[in-house]
């Protein structure tokens, strides 16, 4: 987005991102992708203080602000209230970028109520409760405003084992519809990102070379890396987005063409071939 006027004094002011989940991955690429383009940047962080300083450090090192607040979305619905927080200390919100996340890998049948909870809570309530608190900042700004929901490939397809986290990312995504729907009038566009298998930490691959990684179900034949999403958020985020909105944007390497479960777990390259 474009540098914004303020409405108090009419001074132009730059755009605000708040960026839950922001102290690694796809977060921390996302925090710096926006800075870079000339955002200052609100970052949460829920167990690693650390790397949300060390995102902190790389948004301030490219001239930007940086604002941090811990963030647990498990403790709803007053956890929310960390959009608010960000949003005041660095004086707006114009985007909102929904990336904490959680996950099991778990049978169905063995799965507890309270592991339900605590994912559908972080995956899908936290979103929807924070997307509420930024929606309305940016509806008395009165200059529109983007959010960005990651969700997954498991928005679109099931993986045996992730029952609660499929069920929250198929609900975050039909969620964003309805907010891109209900949120238009306001200058406000809604979107959704699927990431696929991406080299993060949750995937026990920070750092890794993508390159080097193997994998002949997917049809680029590697992992993704966490800049790869954040040049689609990026866009999402920015100007040139202004007349997209309620769409899913799979960032997968062709994943979703293969089926998540063939895409990750194939080891050959067999299929290539008729």
């Amino acid at each position: 987005m474009t540098t914004e006027p303020d409405q108090k004094d009419g001074t132009s002011r730059s755009p605000v991102a708040v960026i839950t989940g922001a102290d690694s991955g796809i977060g921390r690429a996302t925090a710096v992708r926006l800075a870079r383009g000339g955002m200052d940047i609100g970052i949460t962080w829920h167990s690693d203080e650390a790397g949300a300083r060390g995102t902190a450090d790389e948004v301030r090192n490219l001239g930007r602000r940086a604002a941090l607040a811990r963030l647990d979305l498990t403790e709803l619905p007053d956890a929310a209230g960390v959009v608010d927080t960000l949003a005041a200390e660095l004086g707006a919100i114009d985007v909102l970028v929904n990336n904490a996340g959680t996950g099991t890998s778990t049978p169905f049948l063995d799965i507890d109520p309270a592991t339900l909870r605590s994912v559908v809570d972080v995956d899908l309530i936290g979103p929807f409760l924070c997307s509420q608190r930024a929606a309305r900042r940016m509806i008395s700004q009165g200059a529109g405003g983007r959010i960005v929901n990651i969700t997954s490939v498991h928005e679109h397809q099931p993986r045996v084992g992730a029952a609660p986290y499929c069920a929250a990312k198929g609900g975050l995504g039909l969620l964003t519809q309805v907010m891109a729907l209900e949120l238009a009038e306001h200058g406000i566009t809604v979107n959704a990102v699927a990431p696929g298998e991406i080299a993060t930490p949750m995937t026990g691959q920070e750092d890794a070379d993508v390159h080097a990684a193997r994998r002949p179900g997917i049809p680029l034949g590697r992992p993704g890396d966490a800049r790869e999403v954040a040049a689609v958020v990026a866009f999402l985020a920015g100007p040139d987005a202004s007349y997209t909105t309620g769409a899913s944007w799979a960032v997968d390497g062709g994943m979703l063409r293969m089926g998540p479960q063939a895409g990750s777990h194939l080891t050959s390259d067999a299929w290539r071939r008729p």
